[in-house]
C-alpha cells in the first residue's frame, strides 16, 4: 500500500510543474485522497526569554557575538502580562496555527546536574504556551533547542554549542522533562519530541563539538530513546532536524531504530531540486511508515540578519505559500514556519505578530500583526484542519509554474482549494471539480499587495461561487486566493480540526 501511494505522490508533485501559462485549467477530484497529513501546519514558538552573557573570551569555540541561537529566544511578554499572553493566544487561534514547534533549552528546567527547576521564568513562559496549544487542539512539536549548560559541556566547548559529555545525564534530563509535562502538567497536546536543534549533517546549528570534532547522533538519539521506553514515555522522537534542505545519506539509516519521526529545515526555497530532496526523505520515512516534517521553513534569498524586512515581505508570503504547496502536494506530513514570535533585530524580521519595538529596543504593550506576514500565512492555516487530506487534482501541461495549486477535504468534510500566483500579470483559470456529493457554495478569500502593511483588516469573503462544478476565474497577479466550502468570517476563531 505505502509503494503505491509513494508512486500516488510522485505523481501529483512531477504534475505540480505542469501549468501552461495560456490556457489555465485544473480538475480536482474530491473522492481520490493522494495522502493524509498526520501533522498540519503552525509555526515555531520559543519560551526562552534569555541565554545569559555569552563570555565567549573563555572559550575556544566560541559562539556567534551577532545572533547566538539565531532568533529562538527573547520577544515574548513579560510574565505579568497577562493581556500581552492572552493577545498572543487569540493571534495564535484566530491563525489556526495546529501544530506548534515550541522551542526549549536544558537551562531552563535542570541548569545544574540533577537539580530541576520547574518554576524558573522560562518554564513559566513554557506553561503559558502549552496551556495555549493544549487549549486550542494544537499539536506540539517539542524541540529542545541547545542545553546551555556549562555542568554537561566539553572544555572549551560554548555550553550553546557543546554536545553533551555525558549521554546519560542528557537523558536523563530530557526524560525527567517529559515527565513532568505529561504527569504532573497533565499536557495532552505533546506529540513528538526532537532532542537538539539543528545539528551536524546540516550546515549550521547546536551539538556541534566536543572539543576535537562534531559529535556523532546516532549514540545520543539510542540513549535519550532508550531511557523514555525505560520510563515508559511514549512520545516518539524527531530528528535529524537538519538545515537546509540536506540530501538523505545512508547515515539517517543508523537513526531508524530510535525515532517515530522525520524532519528537516528548509531556507533556500522550495525549487525544483530541493524538491526532489523532500521527495527521496519522504520516501524514506513513508516506507517506516513515519511521518515527515519540515519542522522549519522560510527563504532566506528574501533577505535576512539583523533587522532586515525580508522574511515578513509579500515576496517572502508568496515564496513560503509556493514552498507548503510543493512540499504537502509531495506528502510532507505538516510544516512549521519561523517564526510565530521574533525579535525581528537579530537575524530578520521572521515574525508573524510584533512584539517588540526595534527602534526602542523594548517589549510593546500590545501586540499586533505584522500584516503582510500574518495574512499571506493565515491565508493556509485558517482553512486548512491538521491531519487534512491531499486531494488529486490534475495539471494542465506545458509548465508555466507562476500558478499553482493545492486541494485539500478536512476532517469536517469540508473543502479547501488554494491557488498561488507568482507572476507579474493576472492569470486565467477554469476549475473543474468532480465530486460524488454537490458543493452548495464556494467562499473566495483574497490575498494581495492590497492589504495595508500597518493597522486594521479583516479577511472576509470577497465573493461567493454557487456554481462550483466548473468555474471561470481571474487570478490575480501575486497573490494568493482561497476558495472554501466553509464560510469563515474574520470574528471567527481560525481552522484547527
Amino acid at each position: 500500500m505505502r509503494k503505491f501511494l509513494y508512486i500516488a505522490l510522485l505523481t501529483t508533485f512531477f504534475n505540480l510543474s505542469s501549468i501552461n501559462c495560456q490556457s489555465f485549467t485544473f480538475t480536482v477530484l474530491t473522492d481520490s485522497v493522494v495522502h493524509t497529513m498526520r501533522g498540519g501546519i503552525g509555526a515555531s514558538w520559543h519560551a526562552i526569554s534569555n541565554i545569559g552573557p555569552l563570555e565567549n573570551n573563555k572559550y575556544k569555540y566560541p559562539a556567534s557575538d551577532e545572533n547566538p541561537l539565531g532568533s529562538s529566544w527573547s520577544g515574548n511578554p513579560p510574565l505579568q502580562n497577562n493581556q500581552a499572553w492572552q493577545q498572543l493566544s487569540d493571534h495564535a487561534r484566530w491563525l489556526g496555527l495546529d501544530f506548534i514547534r515550541v522551542e526549549l533549552m536544558m537551562k531552563m528546567y535542570e541548569p545544574l546536574k540533577g537539580q530541576f527547576d520547574w518554576n524558573s521564568v522560562d518554564m513559566q513562559a513554557l506553561y503559558k504556551i502549552l496551556d495555549c496549544c493544549q487549549q486550542m487542539g494544537a499539536d506540539v512539536f517539542l524541540q529542545q533547542m541547545t542545553m546551555n549548560v556549562e555542568w554537561n559541556s566539553y572544555p572549551g566547548v560554548h555550553p550553546l554549542l557543546s554536545a553533551p559529555v555525558s549521554l546519560d545525564d542528557y537523558a536523563e534530563g530530557i526524560a525527567s522533562l517529559l515527565e513532568h509535562l505529561i504527569t504532573v502538567k497533565k499536557y495532552t497536546c505533546i506529540k513528538f519530541f526532537c532532542i537538539t536543534n539543528e545539528p551536524p549533517g546540516g550546515t549550521w546549528g547546536n551539538w556541534w563539538r566536543n572539543g576535537a570534532g562534531d559529535a556523532p547522533l546516532t549514540p545520543a538519539f539510542k540513549r535519550v530513546h532508550d531511557e523514555l521506553v525505560k520510563r515508559n514515555i511514549t512520545i516518539p522522537l524527531s530528528g535529524p532536524d537538519w538545515t537546509s534542505l540536506p540530501p538523505f545519506t545512508e547515515v539517517v539509516k543508523t537513526f531508524d531504530p530510535y525515532l517515530g519521526a522525520y524532519d528537516i529545515h528548509s531556507y533556500d526555497g522550495i525549487d525544483d531540486k530541493g524538491a526532489k530532496t523532500v521527495q527521496s526523505w519522504i520516501q524514506w520515512a513513508y516506507t517506516k511508515d513515519k511521518p515527515f516534517f519540515i519542522s522549519e521553513f522560510g527563504n532566506m534569498k528574501m533577505g535576512w540578519g539583523k533587522d532586515n524586512p525580508g522574511p515578513k515581505s509579500l515576496a517572502a508570503a508568496l515564496s513560503n505559500a509556493h514552498d507548503m504547496i510543493t512540499a504537502l502536494s509531495s506528502g510532507t506530513d505538516g510544516m512549521n514556519r519561523w517564526s510565530f514570535v521574533n525579535q525581528g533585530d537579530m537575524d530578520g524580521q521572521w515574525q508573524l505578530v510584533r512584539t517588540w519595538n526595534i527602534p526602542k529596543k523594548e517589549l510593546m504593550e500590545k501586540v499586533i500583526p505584522e500584516n503582510t506576514a500574518y495574512y499571506g500565512f493565515a491565508m493556509f492555516t485558517r482553512f486548512i484542519a491538521k491531519y487534512a487530506s491531499i486531494l488529486k487534482t490534475k495539471y494542465p501541461d506545458p509548465s508555466d509554474t507562476s500558478l499553482s495549486m493545492i486541494s485539500l477535504r478536512n476532517p469536517d468534510g469540508n473543502l479547501v482549494f488554494i491557488l498561488l500566483n507568482q507572476a507579474d500579470e493576472n492569470k486565467a483559470a477554469t476549475i473543474i471539480i468532480k465530486s460524488k456529493l454537490k458543493i452548495e457554495n464556494l467562499y473566495k478569500y483574497l490575498y494581495n499587495d492590497g492589504i495595508p502593511t500597518e493597522g486594521a483588516f479583516a479577511l472576509n469573503p470577497v465573493d461567493t461561487i454557487s456554481e462550483t462544478s466548473k468555474m471561470k476565474l481571474v487570478i490575480e497577479k501575486r497573490s494568493i486566493t482561497v476558495l472554501t466550502s466553509k464560510l469563515l468570517k474574520n470574528t471567527d476563531w481560525g481552522t484547527i480540526k
